[in-house]
């Protein structure tokens, strides 16, 4: 079906309301979150001269989908649970029974996939918005949570904890059953990502699960694979047995085969992100009055001027007049959400082009 429009403003109304099929509608996307320079060209050519049996035919399940992912990171197969994108085992974790808190502003999905009742928002601090781990391990013994969930680099913040920051709060949850979940889906993009990833820590804390969504950095959003990582078997049992038995198809399955073949691709790609990423920050520092928190991760987070228009109003004058789309934060948990800005960043191009756009609406718009 084609969608009709009369207006821009009806166009804005419409996709602003939408999860996902960006691409069909035709406008510079700075919201959603992924790597532009990956897979290679030649993975595209190769499924399609494998078209036909990777739709005939069933994939495999998800003992043999754990070897895959094992085999391309580098961790046994029984410490791995694969599931449909990083979301579907974010469903499964929140509806185990546990308590569980979190770090606000973050990711919604952890808190929005829980029971009512059942997670304890912990707000980070303005204007830092850095994690005080000392304080919410405090609040995650006081609350006996069973689960405690840090997203690092933070989304929307960008921020990373830095690694020596969680394993301190790994040692202090350790004696009160709590289960620390740390999602790196952005670590790739981390400035220092082999010293700041927990994957090598597995061994030491047994309440340690990483959750990984492989969307973001491999830039396969469509294909949907998403995994856990944690030395808990027991716990890692549990988690599976919350998947359907073909819960990732032929396509991310092909995928995975793949991907060990491009890992210096892969490392090229993720190095230019964070070039464009880095000049992109330089560029953004330049709007009077802005305030622009430095990255860790390919997205940048912004605090409107006080003279400017709101998130919201910005975000639709954005997309209106110049046809890009980015992420306000009003509805995420923390004083003046409306002031707020998330930016992905995309080619240099597309990310001066924005710069000069969004500083003529906030100079405009502040008069």
């Amino acid at each position: 079906m084609t969608n009709q429009y009369s207006t821009n403003q009806e166009r804005y109304d419409f996709v602003s309301s939408q999860h996902g099929g960006y691409w069909r509608h035709d406008f510079i996307d700075h919201n959603y979150l992924y790597n532009l320079y990956f897979p290679p060209e030649e993975f595209f050519n190769h499924l399609t001269r494998k078209i036909h049996q990777l739709v005939l035919n069933y994939p495999i399940a998800q003992k043999d989908l754990a070897g895959l992912v094992g085999d391309l990171i580098d961790q046994p197969p029984e410490r791995v649970v694969v599931g449909n994108g990083a979301a579907e085992l974010i469903k499964i974790l929140s509806g185990m029974g546990h308590k569980l808190i979190v770090p606000v502003p973050s990711f919604n999905e952890y808190a929005n996939a829980a029971p009512i009742g059942s997670v304890v928002e912990f707000a980070l601090e303005a204007p830092s918005f850095q994690l005080d781990v000392d304080k919410f391990a405090d609040e995650a013994i006081r609350c006996q949570a069973g689960l405690a969930v840090v997203v690092s680099p933070n989304n929307p913040t960008s921020l990373l904890v830095p690694k020596v920051e969680l394993i301190r709060l790994l040692k202090k949850l350790a004696d009160h059953d709590c289960m620390l979940i740390v999602d790196e889906s952005f670590i790739d993009f981390a400035g220092n990502r082999d010293q700041e990833t927990l994957a090598t820590e597995l061994d030491r804390y047994p309440n340690l699960a990483i959750f990984k969504s492989m969307s973001k950095a491999y830039g396969i959003c469509g294909i949907r694979i998403g995994y856990m990582l944690t030395a808990d078997s027991d716990f890692a049992a549990k988690v599976r047995q919350g998947l359907h038995i073909w819960n990732i198809n032929g396509f991310a399955e092909e995928f995975l085969r793949l991907a060990p073949q491009y890992r210096q691709e892969f490392s090229d790609s993720c190095n230019k992100v964070k070039a464009d990423r880095d000049h992109f920050y330089e560029q953004l520092q330049t709007i009077p009055g802005m305030t622009v928190y430095r990255p860790d991760a390919n997205y940048i987070f912004c605090r409107l001027p006080d003279h400017a228009a709101s998130g919201p109003q910005v975000t639709r004058s954005l997309f209106i007049q110049h046809n890009i789309y980015i992420k306000h934060c009003q509805g995420k948990t923390m004083p003046e959400s409306d002031r707020y800005l998330r930016i992905a960043s995309r080619t240099q191009a597309e990310n001066k082009r924005l710069v000069e756009a969004l500083g003529g609406i906030i100079g405009r718009e502040g008069k």
